[in-house]
């Protein structure tokens, strides 16, 4: 079947889209296209292009025999700004307030659109950092692990704090909360991680980092190492940070309960970039 231009074009922006990070050669292209490497080398300079200028993310052409093309995400600051600034108001509504002084995350969880961005973010960040999986912890961080994984090209892995008969065997081990300085555990599947994987944490809020330590200590069990952690909101005022390299979107910098008032500003993300 021959393609016109523009058909090729749109088919073409569509496969890369939908499998980042995936080196595809041009004869692949040039295949199912029936069209000469020539005219798929200029096809995707205009993508490049396209992407570069709309905010999209960015095509690297890696020469040779057994090169090719290969998307990748990128969002500039000027996108993610305020988007950032966005999220901020969201939290800092005082109608989020909970008893105890926790805060109603859910609805912000559960719009697609919003933990698409994040994830969007979350990958751009990381695009280029040698990634095999994306972990968190169940439950409420699960989404933002699958948008991520999604721009990433990559599967995610959960960790549980109790057994699945669906799970198989597993590896669990002991840990110490960092905010409650309770001994909990958690555990992950033995197939679910292969040896040696490079894992990107991922997890919705961080406090003292107790849960996050927990995790990278599970991945040791596993000869897994960390390729990056992020988060959506972390707490400033832990007493005790255990966890120092991460990556975070919101800052929660105090919560009034009297006075139902809770106060927020941009994460590290920008100074990480």
């Amino acid at each position: 079947m021959k393609f016109r231009r523009s058909e090729r074009l749109i088919d073409m922006t569509n496969y890369l889209l939908e499998h980042p990070r995936q080196l595809v050669s041009l004869s692949y292209f040039a295949e199912k296209y029936s069209s000469a490497k020539s005219s798929i080398s200029e096809d995707l300079a205009i993508i490049k292009e396209t992407f570069e200028q709309r905010g999209i993310g960015t095509l690297h052409t890696l020469p040779g025999a057994a090169g090719g093309v290969k998307y990748q995400v990128r969002v500039s600051e000027e996108e993610a700004k305020p988007f950032v600034e966005e999220l901020c108001d969201l939290i800092k509504s005082p109608e989020r307030l909970l008893p105890g002084g926790y805060l109603y995350m859910n609805d912000i969880l559960g719009n697609t659109a919003i933990v698409q961005k994040v994830g969007r973010l979350f990958a751009s960040a990381f695009a280029d950092t040698d990634i095999d999986v994306v972990m968190t912890v169940a439950t409420k961080g699960i989404p933002l692990a699958y948008a991520v994984g999604n721009y990433l090209n990559v599967p995610v892995v959960m960790v549980r704090r109790d057994s699945k008969v669906t799970e198989g065997s597993t590896v669990s081990i002991n840990y110490v909360s960092g905010s409650t300085k309770r001994i909990q555990t958690m555990l992950l599947s033995k197939r679910s991680l292969e040896d040696g994987s490079k894992v990107l944490i991922v997890d919705d809020f961080m406090k003292a980092g107790g849960t996050i330590n927990g995790m990278i200590s599970l991945l040791e069990e596993f000869n897994a190492s960390v390729a990056g952690i992020a988060v959506l909101v972390e707490a400033e005022e832990a007493e005790e940070r255990l966890v120092d390299d991460y990556l975070s979107l919101v800052k929660l910098s105090g919560v009034d309960v009297k006075e139902k008032k809770i106060s927020v500003k941009n994460g590290n993300y920008f100074d990480k970039k």
